[in-house]
């Protein structure tokens, strides 16, 4: 089965991370959340989530993807954990696919594995840059990087992962389970 990581780090955001998650398994993905600041992350809003791992535990050579929620004080943790920035230095290396959603390209960025077009959370490509950025799409896939907005575009973002990883059928089966209007 295809795995993705979703690293989790205290200040992510709740929405976009459950979303993710969820439809991505509901896609057939297998997703592993790992903890980025403990086997409890507390999201921005004060909602735990209980991880599946440490973000220690994790070895790239065994996913296709890796998916970082927003949520600004969990993308600067995202940003300054070491491991966190070595796995997508190495998933980059391995020319696998990378994502982030909402403030998370900003952790991209401080990787140095930003695509040159993303999108992000309006007034976060000022923390990044603005050559490349555009915000008329709610998510840009430039090559092996896959960027979105926000909480509003939570749903759209994950189902373009799941028909990247699993295809048009898979995809449209979700987005129509879900009443998602992407």
């Amino acid at each position: 089965m295809t795995q993705i990581l979703v690293p989790l780090a205290n200040g992510f955001e709740e929405i976009e991370a459950i979303s993710i998650i969820d439809i991505c398994r509901r896609g057939g993905l297998d997703v592993i959340v790992a903890g980025v600041d403990g086997k409890t992350a507390m999201g921005a809003h004060n909602i735990p989530i209980v991880t599946d791992c440490l973000i220690t535990e994790i070895n790239a050579n065994d996913l296709e993807m890796i998916v970082l929620p927003g949520g600004w004080n969990g993308t600067v943790a995202l940003a300054k954990n070491k491991t966190v920035q070595s796995l997508l230095k190495q998933m980059q290396q391995d020319d696998k696919l990378i994502g982030a959603i909402c403030a998370a390209p900003y952790a991209l960025n401080a990787a140095g594995v930003l695509s040159d077009n993303y999108t992000c959370y309006p007034s976060i490509e000022n923390k990044i840059r603005l050559e490349g950025y555009s915000n008329d799409q709610h998510t840009i896939i430039d090559g092996k990087v896959m960027t979105s907005q926000g909480v509003g575009t939570a749903a759209c973002f994950a189902l373009e992962i799941v028909k990247t990883l699993q295809g048009n059928d898979i995809y449209q089966q979700i987005k129509q389970e879900i009443l998602a209007e992407c």
